[in-house]
């Protein structure tokens, strides 16, 4: 079998043709000539498309790769929610019980009302220590996440798999942060791996896309047909730019983790820095369990931290210069917020999600230890308070000096 590399390059490539490009361009087609009776893979252009098509082929080549070809199959979506919809209602029906991680993608919970609205009761349980065990009596579905996102903990998705099917429960995993080249859920059990391609997966911040993929076509036969009923269907362009982006996917997330991991280094002894989280660093709780459900030392492209509150994270954000200010993550261009300025994720003010990008890891680490060095520094406004009660305190002061502003 070919390495992660290679089949990145080659994945969902058609076979060489005499002066045809290597990946061809986007089809543009709402109809296909279509004569005598509803035959032949593209019928609507709600139904098939053949630049989905290739992609689809190579991201199952990715999760679940077979020799020869993919040993799953893999049906795109215009976004990762498009896609973690698709599953919970495909699978579920009033009546049913699904499990959630309670620490999970922020839009989870907005999703448990919709599912609770339908009749389909919703458990939660966090990532860390397998917590979502206790909560499997009588589901019928087990939503796994790991690592979590924001907060980067990490499940046993074997045993969590094995427990749920014990119990007749079917079992998706967000693989969004690994990436298919980082983890294989698939064959760590799961019977779902679903991921945002708009992420890591693309790489460069100029497309929304997602994905499910399935090893038994009965699972992908009910998502296919649901994403049909719903028309959540990707645009040709945007899957052709996905495909085309598949080729440097090693190239990325082996750059990505290796950033990372120096930058949690770099973190870890900052008096100002708490919180800190990364599956990579030995150091982190969730280390030794990464290190053995995820592959070749990819342990992703996020960094979590916490600074001492909203102004100092604040401060930081604005203080840095090679990093953009941006939501989202496992973009070529490293991006940094304040998490809870959404409200979505029980995490504190002063709460960062790093996502590190392919920069020189030098420059980047330099950086980010200059940004933090001046957040902690008093602002002007804090400086001249400062400057005016020692007038003050030696009667320098002069009268039109007031207060500094907070």
């Amino acid at each position: 079998m070919t390495g992660d590399g290679t089949r990145a390059v080659r994945a969902g490539l058609p076979e060489p043709r005499a002066n045809e490009p290597a990946l061809p361009g986007p089809a543009f087609a709402a109809h296909y000539h279509l004569p005598g009776e509803v035959s032949g893979p593209y019928t609507y252009g709600r139904e098939a498309n053949p630049t989905w098509a290739a992609l689809e082929t190579a991201i199952a080549e990715l999760e679940a790769p077979g020799d020869p070809g993919p040993a799953a199959e893999a049906v795109a979506f215009p976004s990762g929610m498009a896609a973690i919809s698709a599953v919970f209602l495909s699978q579920l029906r009033p009546g049913d019980t699904a499990v959630l991680p309670s620490d999970g993608y922020q839009l989870l919970p907005a999703l448990r009302e919709r599912l609770e609205a339908f009749g389909i009761a919703v458990r939660t349980a966090p990532t860390a220590g397998d917590a979502q065990l206790a909560a499997l009596e009588g589901a019928r579905l087990l939503w796994i996440e790991s690592p979590s996102n924001p907060g980067l903990d990490v499940c046993d998705i074997r045993r969590l798999a094995e427990a749920a099917h014990r119990r007749g429960a079917l079992v998706a995993v967000d693989n969004t942060l690994a990436t298919p080249l980082g983890q294989r859920p698939l064959d760590l059990g799961a019977d779902f791996s679903v991921a945002s391609g708009t992420k890591a997966l693309t790489g460069h911040g100029d497309l929304l896309l997602g994905y499910v993929a399935a090893r038994d076509p009965r699972l992908t036969a009910a998502v296919r047909t649901w994403r049909k009923v719903a028309g959540a269907i990707p645009g040709p362009m945007e899957a052709w730019l996905a495909h085309r982006s598949l080729a440097t996917l090693q190239l990325r997330v082996d750059r990505q983790a290796a950033g990372a991991l120096a930058l949690a280094e770099a973190l870890r002894d900052r008096p100002d820095v708490t919180g800190l989280r990364h599956p990579g660093l030995p150091s982190d709780p969730a280390h030794d369990l990464a290190r053995q459900q995820m592959r070749g030392g990819r342990f992703g492209c996020v960094v979590s931290f916490v600074l001492p509150d909203r102004a100092h994270a604040e401060r930081f954000l604005a203080a840095l210069r090679l990093v953009d200010e941006a939501t989202s993550f496992g973009g070529v261009r490293s991006t940094a917020e304040r998490r809870g300025r959404w409200g979505g994720d029980a995490v504190p003010e002063g709460f960062i999600r790093f996502s590190v990008g392919v920069e020189d890891t030098e420059d980047l680490v330099a950086d980010v230890l200059a940004a933090l060095d001046e957040a902690a520094r008093p602002d002007g406004n804090a400086a001249r308070a400062e400057e005016n009660a020692a007038r003050a305190d030696d009667g320098s002061a002069r009268p039109d000096e007031g207060p500094a502003h907070p």
